[in-house]
C-alpha cells in the first residue's frame, strides 16, 4: 500500500493531455464539434483548437505578406530616390567657353565683313564685274591691295580657327572620359540620362566647331578665287586704257638721215 500511495496522478493526466493534443493536431477539423476530452477539471476541444491553430497560421501569413509589401514599397522608394538623383557634374560651361573662343576669332577677323549686308556692299566695290572709265588707275591699284589683304586675313582667320580646334582636342578628350565614367557609375536613370545628354552636347559642339572651321576655310578659298578674277579684270582694263580708243595705230616706213 505504501508503494501504491507513492504514485502521483498528475503526471498521468499530463501524458493523457499531451496525447489528446497530438490527436487533435493529427485529426484536425475532421473530428466532430461535440468530441470533447475531459480529464479532471480540464476540457479539451480538438476542433476548436485546430481552428485556433489555423486562424493563427492565417494571421501570421497575412503579417508576412504585409511585411513583404512594406519591404517592396521601401525598395521602390529607394529606387525612385536614386532615379531622381541629379548628376553632380556638368561640362556645358566648358563647351560654351570653347564655342565662344572660336566665335571671337571669327568676329575679330579683319578684311571682308561677315555680315551679309556689309559684305555685299564691299564685295561689289572691291570685286566688280568690270571697270568703268570713272575709276582711276590709282583707285584700281588701291582696290587690288585691299583684295590681297582680304585674302591674307581670310587665310589667317582659317589658321587661327584650326589652331583653336587643335587646342580643344585635349579638353574634349578629358570631358569625354569624365562623362563616360559618370555614365557608367550612374546611380539612377536621371544621372544616366544627364550624362548622355552632355555627351550629345559635346558631340554637337564638335560638329559646330567643324562647321566653323569649314566656313573659314571656304571663305579664304572664295576670296582668293574672287581676287584672281579681279586681277584679270584689272589687267584687261589697264591694257584697254593703254591701247586707247582712238584711231588704231598704222605702221609706216621711217626714213633716217633724209634717205
Amino acid at each position: 500500500m505504501t508503494r501504491i500511495a507513492s504514485f502521483k496522478p498528475r503526471p498521468f493526466k499530463g501524458r493523457v493531455l499531451a496525447l489528446a493534443v497530438a490527436g487533435a493536431l493529427a485529426l484536425g477539423v475532421t473530428q466532430p464539434a461535440h468530441a470533447l476530452f475531459g480529464i479532471g477539471d480540464i476540457v479539451f476541444d480538438p476542433s476548436n483548437y485546430a481552428e485556433n491553430v489555423l486562424t493563427a497560421a492565417r494571421t501570421l501569413e497575412q503579417i508576412n505578406n504585409q511585411i513583404r509589401q512594406l519591404q517592396n514599397e521601401a525598395q521602390m522608394l529607394m529606387n525612385q530616390a536614386r532615379n531622381l538623383t541629379s548628376l553632380p557634374f556638368s561640362v556645358l560651361g566648358d563647351l560654351r567657353a570653347t564655342l565662344d573662343a572660336t566665335n571671337q576669332l571669327i568676329q575679330q577677323a579683319q578684311g571682308l565683313a561677315f555680315t551679309v549686308s556689309q559684305m555685299e556692299t564691299d564685295f561689289r566695290r572691291l570685286y566688280p564685274e568690270s571697270y568703268t572709265a570713272a575709276i582711276s588707275g590709282t583707285q584700281m591699284a588701291l582696290d587690288a591691295r585691299t583684295r590681297w589683304r582680304n585674302s591674307l586675313e581670310a587665310l589667317r582667320t582659317a589658321t587661327k580657327v584650326q589652331s583653336q580646334a587643335v587646342q580643344n582636342f585635349a579638353a574634349d578628350e578629358r570631358a569625354l572620359t569624365d562623362l563616360v565614367n559618370r555614365s557608367q557609375s550612374a546611380t539612377g536613370a536621371l544621372q544616366a540620362m544627364q550624362a548622355t545628354n552632355q555627351l550629345l552636347a559635346l558631340q554637337s559642339r564638335q560638329a559646330i566647331q567643324a562647321q566653323q572651321l569649314q566656313i573659314t576655310q571656304d571663305r579664304a578659298a572664295a576670296l582668293e578665287q574672287a581676287r584672281q578674277v579681279a586681277v584679270h579684270e584689272r589687267a584687261r582694263e589697264v591694257r584697254r586704257r593703254f591701247q586707247g580708243e582712238g584711231t588704231p595705230y598704222t605702221p609706216a616706213a621711217v626714213n633716217f638721215y633724209g634717205n
